[in-house]
């Protein structure tokens, strides 16, 4: 597969990095944000986080019309530095996490694929992205 474009989404968390990177790589947390849209869920999260580890979300509408596995194999897992991945589809992803003061700025950077436009999926992520943030902004631990 020959994919050059690269699509990046980021945002800055206003949580310590430790509570950001616990929250992006924990299945338990993984299931309650993992959503570009109030209409899906993510029922189960598995992650294996090393390099040549695996791992895979379940992305779900509510509705059941549709559902898939996100997936892939870790290339790179830098302790609250990097995570990087190569997706099923053998595109690549990878995910920078950069402390700022008592806040958190993660920029994450895909190969796009070819079905989709890329205004579309660039919405997509950066949808989940938010969800994420809103997500670690209003939960205690």
């Amino acid at each position: 597969m020959q994919t050059s474009k690269k699509i990046t989404v980021e945002t800055i968390v206003q949580a310590p990095l430790e509570k950001v990177w616990k929250y992006w790589t924990e299945p338990n947390h993984i299931t309650k944000w993992n959503n570009a849209s109030d209409e899906w869920y993510t029922p189960f999260a598995e992650n294996d986080l090393r390099s040549g580890g695996k791992f895979v979300s379940r992305m779900e509408a509510k509705d059941g019309s549709a559902g898939f596995d996100f997936g892939g194999i870790y290339d790179e897992v830098n302790l609250h530095e990097v995570i990087a991945y190569t997706m099923g589809d053998g595109r690549k992803v990878k995910i920078n996490f950069k402390a700022q003061e008592n806040e958190t700025e993660v920029i994450e950077t895909f190969d796009a694929e070819t079905t989709h436009p890329i205004e579309f999926q660039q919405q997509g992520w950066q949808a989940i992205l938010n969800n994420f943030k809103k997500y670690v902004e209003q939960t205690n631990d």
